[in-house]
């Protein structure tokens, strides 16, 4: 059952499927409008090749909006929170100001 009061919401990310802390987030600017979820793998120094992050995600150890994507080749916007075990990046947009 999900915890919908919990004492520390607001150190908690905007989704309300993210049980991450934001400091425990990880910003990783791209360039270019989108970037597919193995390269963001790699590109992030989450995988070393290609091979280990396409295991990573047939394992489903890797969530998008919560929930295990299995798609390598999706396409990850800014804005959007990848985790994998304890570890989630949140993707932005070199262009933004911030």
């Amino acid at each position: 059952m999900r915890e919908e009061n919990s004492p520390d919401k607001d150190a908690h990310c905007k989704f309300s499927t993210c049980k991450v802390k934001l400091q425990d987030v990880r910003r990783i600017a791209i360039s270019s409008e989108f970037i597919r979820l193995d390269s963001l793998l790699k590109y992030a120094a989450v995988a070393s090749t290609g091979g280990e992050a396409k295991v990573m995600i047939l394992n489903r150890e890797v969530f998008l909006g919560g929930k295990p994507c299995l798609q390598r080749g999706r396409k990850i916007r800014p804005g959007d929170v990848v985790r994998i075990g304890r570890k989630s990046l949140l993707v932005t947009s070199k262009h933004t100001l911030s």
